[in-house]
């Protein structure tokens, strides 16, 4: 593997998307799994997909269309749910549905032969190209550059967002920039684990690294480090065994967390307290 490493670019492309996804869902996988947000975090993923086939049949790049739809999603979203008052189970059994049949539809849509939608539904980290690493790259640098920016803001937000309220602190711009950051963080990932499996991959490092950590920097930084481990071991798996890269990834991911469960004195940094 590691010769081949050495002598093949598409390897190359791999190892890094590896990295730069972990970095992404290390840091927003934690607050999605603190904030209790995983499932509206899917179904803004999800949405994503409205914005891919919305890219072919606008003839953009579909990434930079997944971008924008799922930026402009999930503040609707966001929104939607503050004013409303609607139950976010609700919400997300609209929006998830909502986001697959508006890209079935702009696919459709689309003149010609219908575009393969394999990679970004289930991800492949080999077909990685230098463009989708420079996306990846940038977006990661304007996540960390946020939590840096407004990390009090956003610590108390995600903690106690009715203290933080009545302390008078911007709620609503913590939370779009929480909603938005979700967003950011499924497009870095789209290409590596794909709109399906991810998750997974949002779900499994930081659920891993509380049964080590219990303080919110901490677990980030493990986070990232058991993401960029599992990526990189799934990689390994799906070159060596000829497997899809995306389903390697998010096995490996699980089978991580759940024997770290299953071997871990209960009571120590579990995730549900």
């Amino acid at each position: 593997m590691i010769s081949a490493l050495l002598n093949y670019n598409y390897l190359q492309n791999a190892f890094m998307a590896a990295i730069l996804a972990s970095i992404a869902c290390g840091i927003l996988g934690t607050i999605i799994v603190e904030k209790k947000m995983v499932m509206m975090s899917g179904g803004i993923a999800h949405t994503a997909f409205g914005g891919i086939g919305l890219g072919y049949f606008l003839r953009v790049e579909p990434i930079y269309a997944a971008l924008v739809f799922s930026l402009l999603s999930a503040l609707s979203i966001a929104r939607i749910q503050r004013q409303a008052q609607v139950m976010p189970d609700v919400l997300m059994g609209m929006f998830w549905p909502l986001g697959m049949a508006l890209g079935i539809l702009f696919i459709y849509l689309t003149p010609g032969y219908p575009p393969s939608m394999s990679s970004y539904l289930f991800g492949d980290i080999l077909t990685v190209s230098r463009g989708d690493l420079l996306v990846m790259a940038l977006l990661d640098i304007l996540l960390i550059l946020t939590i840096v920016g407004f990390y009090h803001l956003l610590q108390a937000y995600w903690f106690d967002e009715e203290f933080s309220m009545g302390l008078g602190l911007r709620v609503l711009l913590a939370e779009a920039l929480t909603y938005a950051m979700i967003a950011v963080t499924v497009v870095v990932l789209i290409r590596v684990v794909g709109i399906i499996l991810i998750l997974a991959l949002l779900c499994a490092p930081p659920a891993f690294a509380h049964f080590f950590r219990s303080d919110l920097s901490g677990i980030m930084g493990l986070s990232v480090m058991a993401g960029a481990l599992i990526c990189l071991g799934g990689l390994c798996l799906s070159y060596h065994y000829n497997i899809p890269s995306g389903a390697a990834i998010v096995i490996l991911s699980v089978l991580v967390y759940t024997s770290t469960a299953l071997c871990f004195r209960p009571g120590l940094h579990h995730p549900n307290k």
